[in-house]
């Protein structure tokens, strides 16, 4: 079972930045694709972007898009969501997680970390 461990979140204002990282542990597997999902209170969980195991395919949501950079470093087993520009609506717990292809499905991810909290002050 590969562990996934955020890190990163943090309480910024709008229009600033933040980096996430998500370091995998454990037995870690290779050609899995990773993923970076939210949830505000009261909501569901949503997907924000993923990225495949050689990085050279991404997707995005629409609220993200132009915003949000998904990457990862596979040397270090860490995947990274670079957000810019935030948005009081961007605050959320993040999540990361592990699938054996790139998805926007939660259903398809059978890996998850504990989350790091990111909050954006209007």
């Amino acid at each position: 079972q590969v562990q996934l461990e955020e890190s990163g979140g943090g309480l910024v204002q709008a229009g600033d930045s933040l980096r996430l990282s998500c370091a995998a542990s454990g037995r870690t597997r290779s050609n899995y694709a990773m993923g970076w999902f939210r949830q505000a209170p009261g909501k569901e969980r949503e997907f924000v972007a993923t990225i495949s195991w050689t990085g050279s395919t991404t997707y995005y949501a629409d609220s993200v898009k132009g915003r949000f950079t998904i990457s990862r470093d596979n040397a270090k087993n860490t995947v990274y969501l670079q957000m810019n520009t935030l948005k009081p609506e961007d605050t959320a717990v993040y999540y990361c997680a592990a699938s054996p292809g790139v998805a926007g499905n939660v259903g398809r991810y059978d890996s998850w970390g504990q989350g790091t909290q990111v909050t954006v002050s209007s």
